[in-house]
């Protein structure tokens, strides 16, 4: 795609179609339902040749009960998901879902947060590639195994002590993924509503097409990202209520050739829980 600076890490369905059957090339569908049917989802019709995870299960460390964050599972977790499913080292892989590309970068910022860096998302998701009228399949075979070797890259992931120990840095950059409200301290479901102190806002759902799933044109997400005063040359830290859309934003700041984002997948449903830590509305 033209106008990124990054383009390996986003891709259309032309460019996937005319990749399909290569043999090196891997297609893992994340759609997610919250009442646990992602993978009737996926039988009903997906990319040929892809398959499915539930990046709930696989990708997040097990729940500790009476939290809601979903922190990045561990090395050995990644590394079975991955191979179970035929993702390995030497694969390339593009990833998409049906919701903004939010699964698909959370997804795609998992793996390279253990050093996966042959990963694309799909513009658009599944709607782009229907609308687009390529061929679905319903088949669903076992891939052969493989082996995926975790390289974790501690730049990438940050936790809650980290970013307290970042405040008031001017090497850093805090930008807050959430929806204007929330940013604003209008609505959430942290204890305390909010913001961290010195984050900007610059919520992930504008930075798409209206009515559509594909991401806007790079020169408006330049501009975008100008009116909340983010600009290159400090390392930038995002964040949402638990890493979701702030995985997208971090996707969206490496195609535009942001190269020092990380992510805090405990986001606010944890920062916001802690009576200890900073707030400003």
């Amino acid at each position: 795609m033209t106008g990124f600076a990054r383009p390996e890490f986003i891709t259309t369905p032309d460019w996937l179609s005319e990749q399909l059957g290569r043999p090196d090339l891997r297609i893992l569908d994340v759609r997610w339902r919250p009442d646990g049917t992602g993978a009737t989802v996926f039988a009903g019709g997906h990319i040929p040749g892809a398959v499915h995870i539930d990046w709930r299960t696989d990708l997040i460390e097990p729940a500790v009960e009476g939290e809601s964050t979903l922190r990045l599972a561990g090395p050995d977790q990644i590394a079975e998901a991955l191979g179970r499913v035929g993702i390995g080292d030497g694969t390339s892989l593009v990833i998409y879902d049906d919701t903004l590309g939010l699964y698909a970068a959370r997804a795609w910022w998992s793996l390279r947060a253990y050093g996966y860096e042959s990963a694309r998302v799909l513009d658009g998701g599944m709607r782009a590639w229907s609308s687009a009228r390529r061929p679905l399949s319903h088949a669903s075979y076992p891939p052969a195994p493989a082996t995926f070797t975790p390289r974790a890259n501690p730049r990438l992931r940050l936790t809650t002590a980290d970013v307290r120990g970042l405040l008031g840095s001017a090497e850093v950059q805090l930008i807050d993924a959430r929806a204007v409200a929330e940013f604003r301290g209008l609505e959430g479901n942290a204890r305390r509503l909010g913001h961290i102190p010195g984050a900007v806002n610059v919520p992930v759902g504008a930075m798409h097409v209206p009515g559509d799933q594909t991401l806007r044109d790079p020169d408006e997400l330049r501009e975008m990202l100008l009116k909340a005063n983010v600009a290159r040359g400090r390392r930038i830290v995002t964040y949402d209520g638990s890493g979701v859309a702030a995985a997208r934003l971090a996707h969206v700041l490496a195609l535009l050739g942001f190269d020092d984002v990380a992510v805090y997948d405990g986001g606010w449903s944890e920062w916001g829980d802690r009576l200890d830590l900073p707030v400003d509305r």
